[in-house]
């Protein structure tokens, strides 16, 4: 049976990319939603909807979805703790793959600064991310740096918002050991750049991914809507859709 796939957000710019990677890998495009639409009739003729809308949706999505039993690859950012519990929630009815960036590029550097962390000590290397992205996102630092502070704190064992510092500003004092920083640049039409840098007294090591083209983004979606088509209700990452974990 062809795999059915709806699109949240259809007529957006990754919308609309998500269209064409969808026919390119013969699946079955269902339909879309548009802004202010009602998800519900698209979850129920779907068996995956892929979701890269905004975050004041999430909430609601979260619902209908583990309602209609649909599976669901969710790629908004910005998302409040209470967001990422409701996604949390809907995972326990459906399965539900959650990423902050669907590029297979992305994900290796992901599981890459997780194990550089866990080697390179948190009082000898100071963990800097800096990202840039095009002028319209609407959030920061983007998903993606977040995403890799999170590895970075991960391979410290300690939780992220313990330790990060963003948006540094004035008379700031001496950087705080084991901190993770965090610097935002907006501009242009950048498709999205990470760098995570490690600073040591002797050496500096950075990890880095520039993004030329949003099709790697729908690409890795679609491939992770197939992979999740079939899996048991679960909170799923692109490092079990690429066999990483």
């Amino acid at each position: 049976m062809t795999l059915r796939i709806g699109i949240a957000g259809i007529t957006g710019r990754m919308g609309r990319m998500l269209v064409e990677a969808v026919a390119s890998a013969g699946a079955d495009l269902v339909g879309g939603t548009r802004r202010g639409e009602a998800l519900g009739p698209l979850a129920a003729g779907s068996d995956v909807v892929i979701d890269f809308t905004r975050a004041d949706a999430v909430q609601a999505h979260a619902t209908v979805l583990a309602e209609a039993g649909t599976a669901w690859v969710l790629g908004t950012s910005g998302l409040s703790a209470a967001d990422e519990a409701a996604v949390a929630e809907a995972a326990t009815r459906v399965a539900v793959v959650y990423a902050a960036n669907f590029s297979p590029g992305v994900t290796l550097v992901l599981a890459l600064a997780e194990r550089m962390a866990a080697v390179l000590p948190a009082a000898q290397y100071d963990a800097e991310l800096v990202e840039m992205h095009h002028r319209q996102k609407v959030d920061a630092p983007s998903g993606t740096a977040i995403g890799l502070g999170r590895a970075v704190a991960a391979g410290r064992g300690v939780v992220l918002a313990d330790v990060m510092q963003s948006g540094r500003d004035g008379h700031t004092g001496p950087r705080e050991t084991g901190t993770i920083g965090f610097a935002t640049m907006r501009g242009g039409q950048v498709v999205g750049e990470h760098s995570l840098l490690f600073a040591g007294a002797d050496e500096h090591i950075i990890l880095s991914h520039r993004a030329f083209d949003r099709t790697t983004f729908a690409t890795g979606a679609v491939r992770a809507a197939a992979w999740a088509a079939d899996r048991p209700p679960g909170l799923y990452s692109m490092r079990e859709v690429l066999g990483l974990d």
